[in-house]
C-alpha cells in the first residue's frame, strides 16, 4: 500500500524504522511504497549513510554497519533457528570425516548435535566451546588451535592460530557468518575472518551455517568469496536478489533447514 506525500524528514525515517524490521530494503521497493521517484530514494539513502544511520548497497540498503553482539549475547537471540540449522547441517556430515569447525553461536548449536548423532569425528576447532561440546563423544579426536584469546567471541585468533592450521588439511570447514552478501560471506572482526580464510583454504569443501538476519547484512570483512563456498544452510530461503546472484555464480548448494534443497531458478539453472 502507497503512503501519501511525506516530507523529506518522515521519508527517511520510515526508511530507518523499515531497517529496524527488515534485513535488506531496495530503492524500488522504497519508491513504490513511498510514492515518490527512485531519484529521490536514492538521495534519501545517500543522505542517511553519510549519517551514519544506514549502509548502502547496490540497489538498496541494510542497517548499519554497527559492532556485532558479544557471542554470550548471540546465543540468546535465535535458539530455535540455531537448532533447525544444526539438525539439517549435521545430516550433512559423515561419521569418520575430518573438519574444521570455526566459532560461532550457530556452529556451537552444531557441535552439540555432531557428539550426539556422528561417530569417529577428527575436529580442529578454534573455540574451547565447541571442543567443550564435542567432547562428550568418546570416539572423538578433538585439537583445539593455539593463540590469542578473544573472550567477545570465544575463539582464539592471530599468526599463531594460522601458522597452526596451515600443517593440517582437512575433509570439509564449516563455519559462520556475520553477513551474507553478494559479495560472499562477511565476518564483524577482521583478524578473525583472517582466521577462516586460512580454515576454507586448509579443506576440500567449505560449509556455512548462518540464520536469515544475515542476509544482505554488511560486515567489516568478505573473508571468503561464494565460489570458495560448496554449502549454504540457513533457516529461511534466501530472497535478496543480489546474494541469490551471488550464490548462483558460485554453484552454491543452498539448504533450507527443515526443508532441504532450495529449488529457486537463480541458484540452481
Amino acid at each position: 500500500m502507497k503512503i501519501s506525500k511525506l516530507s523529506k524528514s518522515q521519508r527517511q525515517q520510515l526508511i530507518v524504522d523499515k531497517l529496524k524490521e527488515f534485513p535488506a530494503i531496495r530503492v524500488s521497493e522504497l519508491s513504490r511504497d513511498i510514492n515518490v521517484s527512485t531519484e529521490t530514494i536514492r538521495r534519501d539513502l545517500d543522505e542517511l549513510e553519510s549519517q551514519g544511520l544506514i549502509s548502502r548497497t547496490y540497489g538498496g540498503a541494510t542497517p548499519a554497519m554497527n559492532h556485532e553482539p558479544t557471542f554470550r549475547q548471540r546465543q540468546q537471540m535465535h535458539p530455535h533457528q540455531y537448532d533447525l540449522i544444526a539438525r539439517s547441517a549435521s545430516e550433512i556430515v559423515k561419521n569418520g570425516e575430518v573438519l574444521i569447525i570455526g566459532s560461532s553461536v550457530t556452529t556451537l548449536q552444531l557441535a552439540v548435535r555432531l557428539a550426539a548423532e556422528k561417530k569417529d569425528l577428527c575436529v580442529f576447532t578454534d573455540s574451547y566451546a565447541i571442543a567443550s561440546a564435542l567432547s562428550s563423544n568418546p570416539s572423538f579426536k578433538i585439537h583445539v588451535c593455539p593463540g590469542l584469546y578473544n573472550d567477545d567471541e570465544s575463539s582464539v585468533y592471530g599468526p599463531e592460530t594460522i601458522n597452526y592450521l596451515n600443517r593440517i588439511y582437512v575433509d570439509r570447514t564449516i563455519l559462520g557468518a556475520s553477513g551474507l552478501t553478494l559479495e560472499g560471506v562477511a565476518n564483524a572482526d577482521l583478524e578473525i575472518g583472517e582466521t577462516y580464510r586460512t580454515m576454507i583454504k586448509r579443506a576440500s569443501s567449505t560449509m556455512i551455517v548462518a540464520d536469515h538476519s544475515k542476509i544482505s547484512r554488511n560486515a567489516i570483512t568478505t573473508y571468503a568469496t561464494w565460489n570458495e563456498i560448496s554449502t549454504l544452510v540457513i533457516d529461511e530461503a534466501p530472497y535478496d536478489e543480489e546474494l541469490l546472484i551471488g550464490l548462483k555464480h558460485g554453484n552454491v548448494e543452498v539448504i533450507v533447514a527443515g526443508k532441504g534443497g532450495f529449488n529457486n531458478s537463480l541458484v540452481q539453472s
